[in-house]
């Protein structure tokens, strides 16, 4: 039997999937833009300021279920999830907009040698890996999904460090190291939030609290 808070909390479940297939799109056009040494950080600006309205959205209709209807608790968990996740998102955007301004400023990896190039093209390779990750595990409500993102997440820790390891031992100009260390602490971050975001799925699924990282 339908609950009178049933369309409400299907209208986020609709724009929090909107915001997540949106922050994929954004995520990829910056890192695509990083890669190539192609200018995209007006795209990515407008990209960023719907997804921070987006999550001003939810935010609010979040506020109004509670007002209104006083949600059981697994009804709660989710409403207060789907604000956390929608700030993890938001977060996927301005890491995508600092990307793209490191890309404008530091010219990318134009001035990196080819191993650089390519440790950073697999490191990104794996983190929007990630991201689909919990983005599908979101659209599913998948624990099993959602909790797979562990490996992935250790993974690119590993890659992380390596390549720190790997650039203190080169002979790379400065406009390389300090684009290259940006470039990969953001993607180390981006998996980190999509971990989270994964944390979050199986309270939502649950109620049960759990470190993936």
């Amino acid at each position: 039997m339908s609950r009178i808070i049933d369309p409400g909390l299907e209208e986020q479940s609709v724009l929090i999937m909107r915001m997540g297939e949106l922050t994929y799109e954004t995520l990829a056009l910056s890192i695509q833009g990083y890669l190539k040494g192609k200018s995209v950080q007006e795209e990515v600006r407008e990209m960023s300021d719907m997804l921070v309205a987006m999550a001003d959205k939810i935010e609010d209709k979040s506020f109004e279920l509670i007002a209104r209807f006083q949600p059981v608790a697994t009804d709660l968990r989710t409403i207060k999830s789907y604000m956390k996740i929608g700030n993890d998102f938001v977060r996927f955007g301005r890491y995508a907009l600092d990307i793209s301004f490191i890309n404008e400023k530091l010219n990318g990896l134009k001035e990196c040698d080819t191993w650089c190039k390519d440790d950073i093209e697999e490191m990104s390779e794996k983190v929007l890996y990630s991201v689909r990750i919990s983005i599908d595990s979101l659209r599913k409500h998948d624990i099993t999904l959602a909790k797979s993102i562990s490996q992935t997440e250790r993974e690119v820790d590993k890659m992380y460090f390596v390549f720190l390891q790997k650039l203190i031992g080169s002979e790379d100009n400065n406009k390389c190291v300090i684009s290259s260390v940006l470039m990969t602490r953001y993607l180390e971050r981006i998996a980190d939030h999509a971990t989270y975001i994964c944390e979050s799925i199986v309270y939502i699924v649950t109620g049960e609290k759990i470190s993936l990282g």
